[in-house]
């Protein structure tokens, strides 16, 4: 922890509710109630989650029995709260697009898991893992919410190490661990770049255990369509089979949406090309509120855009950072140079020169804008790549800074280099056509995660009783940045241990009166579904989908990207306005929609990312203040940093659909500190 912060046991406020007196956005939103949680629990931050454990109602075995609950999503969070769940004896309903749960986008993830198991014995514990999680996410997080994050994240480690998942280990046979950004110890644990791969493995390996045991029921190739409300509960979902093109219902007690992140609204990110936000834009417009939609986060290690052919990036995993150094040349005229021809003088390790206590592994938000302004400066290194500017014309820039790991092969030796990065540096070759071990690889910054998504109280419950969220699709967690190697434990911490302990207090109402097919409420559910697929195949336009998502993904891009500020952002609102109208007037989807058809698949996503970029850059445009991955040009320190106003801001913005036609809702919920204090980040 920084110098002159102290330990804070959690029963006295440390700062006020803000008062927001800018309005930028005045005309493009409704201003609603304000928002309690009131499931929040109080008293000492460390008993918090153990005493609300104790206090949530049980439901006895044999009332599981009769309690029917599907899970949408089968990546980390939504595989592992099958698995727990159907152990636990409920009636689970798995559902995912992909062919398999394996396919999940967890799998992608590479570098790591955190849990504060202090085995290097640098001083980490359960409230340095807290804080430092809080104070990387810009104080914009709830604390209650990630203390429990931090208390369970070393049973995660048990529960997948008891599941035989190759974790990296010592020499010794003790796991390994390794350092991540925003911190200054090591509690990252790996499986060299595969860590996503072998954890979603784990929890696959656990749910198809319940499958076998009759618990669970497996769904794949099916896509969510909407949520099913009857008399104001979440009782089910509308689902259409991918392969026939059948849309079906399929009912329960209660739904939880596991639907992973948004990032592919700007087309080009590290996502999974079927990623997507339907399941949570659907519950959005059913009265879901959407959570600080504007917290995206750019990740620094990327590989770099090559040209506009592009409708993919790849990731290079923050673990590089902790034995790559990150440089740029001196000399404007030496970028187009061999790296291995500038000398040493001429080389700028600009974030070991920025932030000489942190260096190369600063926070992702903070790194990816150095390497912005690098590159914005002129010393941007690789091809040159045209680049439309806000008047219409086309600039060249080059977008890499050089990522170096020759002084680690020199120190380590090139076969420890490749123990720990094989597989990614493989991938970097493969994609690139250089040698890493060679030449200094080259990297960008690249949407990479969002740390907004549907509001949850802190028992994982959406604004729609009955729909609980988990990962990556809820907002609780992260703040405006989330910490490198954080998602995986998010994910498995609200699946493994979280929701199985809060969704029991809901279900222990039931069993519930049973709804069928013919109820009103589930046929008007699967009418309205069917009715926008009609739509959509018969606009027979002249655009192609993907022509429009891609048009999208250069205006969030553009104007809510890296740098937002408010004249952009209300262009940005204006175009993709006229973007949506576009789509549903001109756009071609192919094929028929009673059997396979991945253009009307994408057609569906899109329509719902033309609505929440809008949302996006609306929320943007409300938040006059930089913190973490949300930057206004308007709110920077001297020496071009975030600056945060929390006189105004500190505030979770939960928006509310405001109809077709009509502005969304804010309804704020105010951030109240007691086991930290606010402060100015710094990692100098």
């Amino acid at each position: 922890m920084a110098a002159g912060t102290h330990y804070l046991p959690g029963l006295t406020p440390t700062n006020e509710a803000s008062v927001q007196k800018s309005d930028d956005a005045a005309g493009y939103y409704v201003l609603g109630d304000k928002l309690v949680d009131a499931k929040a629990p109080t008293g000492p931050i460390a008993e918090r989650w153990t005493t609300r454990k104790f206090e949530n109602r049980l439901v006895n075995p044999a009332n599981r029995r009769k309690l029917d609950v599907i899970i949408v999503g089968t990546g980390l969070a939504g595989g592992a709260a099958a698995a727990t769940l159907g152990e636990a004896g409920y009636n689970v309903k798995s559902f995912c697009y992909q062919d398999s749960p394996r396919r999940a986008h967890s799998i992608a993830a590479q570098g790591g898991i955190n849990a504060s198991k202090n085995y290097k014995g640098d001083g980490d514990s359960d409230y340095r893992l807290f804080y430092d999680t809080v104070k990387g996410g810009d104080y914009r997080s709830r604390e209650s919410n990630v203390y429990r994050l931090a208390e369970v994240s070393t049973n995660i480690i048990d529960q997948c190490v008891a599941q035989g998942v190759p974790f990296a280990r010592e020499y010794g046979g003790l796991l390994d661990n390794r350092s991540f950004g925003g911190v200054q110890v090591s509690r990252t644990f790996y499986a060299r770049g595969q860590t996503g791969q072998q954890l979603l493995l784990g929890a696959y390996q656990a749910m198809e255990r319940q499958v076998a045991a009759g618990t669970v029921e497996q769904f794949t190739r099916h896509e969510m369509l909407d949520v099913i409300i009857v008399d104001e509960k979440a009782r089910g979902i509308v689902a259409r089979n991918m392969v026939t093109g059948e849309i079906e219902t399929h009912l329960a007690d209660a739904v939880v949406l596991a639907t992973g992140g948004y990032g592919n609204v700007f087309y080009l990110s590290t996502n999974a090309m079927g990623s997507n936000v339907m399941a949570a834009w659907r519950a959005h417009r059913k009265g879901a509120y959407m959570a600080n939609p504007c917290y995206t986060q750019i990740h620094p290690t990327c590989i770099p855009v090559t040209g506009a052919h592009q409708s993919k990036l790849t990731l290079m995993s923050e673990s590089l950072r902790n034995d790559g150094r990150i440089w740029v040349p001196k000399n404007a005229e030496d970028c187009t140079k061999d790296p291995r021809d500038i000398p040493e003088e001429d080389r700028d390790y600009f974030l070991e020169r920025i932030y000489p206590a942190f260096g190369n592994l600063v926070p992702r938000d903070i790194a990816s804008r150095s390497a912005k302004y690098m590159c914005d400066e002129g010393r941007g290194v690789g091809p040159e790549v045209d680049e439309t500017q806000p008047d219409g014309s086309v600039k060249k820039f080059r977008r890499g800074v050089y990522l170096d790991l020759g002084a680690a092969i020199e120190r380590l030796g090139k076969d420890k280099i490749e123990e720990k990065y094989d597989n990614l540096l493989d991938m970097y070759e493969r994609i690139t056509g250089e040698n890493p071990y060679e030449v200094p690889m080259r990297i960008y910054p690249a949407v990479h995660y969002v740390m907004g998504g549907l509001w949850v109280d802190y028992e994982l419950q959406t604004s729609i009783t009955g729909l609980f969220c988990t990962g990556e699709a809820n907002f609780s967690d992260h703040g405006a940045n989330r910490l490198g190697a954080s998602a995986l434990m998010q994910g498995l911490a609200d699946g493994y241990f979280v929701l199985p302990n809060t969704i029991t207090d809901y279900l222990a109402d039931g069993p519930f009166e049973k709804v069928d097919e013919s109820h009103p409420a589930v046929v008007e559910a699967l009418d309205g579904v069917k009715s926008r697929v009609e739509k959509l195949m018969n606009i027979n336009g002249e655009r192609s989908v993907e022509s429009i998502h891609k048009e999208l993904g250069q205006i969030m891009w553009e104007y809510c990207g890296m740098d937002r500020r408010e004249e952009g952002l209300k262009t940005a609102i204006g175009l993709i306005r006229d973007l949506k109208k576009e789509f549903w007037t001109n756009v071609k989807v192919l094929g028929s929609a009673d059997s396979l058809n991945q253009d009307l698949e994408k057609a569906n996503r899109v329509a719902d990312f033309i609505e929440l970029g809008e949302l996006m850059c609306i929320d943007a445009l409300n938040r006059r203040e930089s913190c973490g991955g949300h930057f206004r040009g308007e709110s920077q320190t001297e020496e071009g940093e975030a600056l945060r106003h929390d006189e105004e801001f500190a505030y979770v913005a939960a928006w509310e659909f405001g109809g077709e036609d009509g502005a969304p809702v804010l309804h704020k919920e105010d951030l109240i500190y007691t086991a930290i204090e606010m402060k100015q980040r710094s990692y100098k």
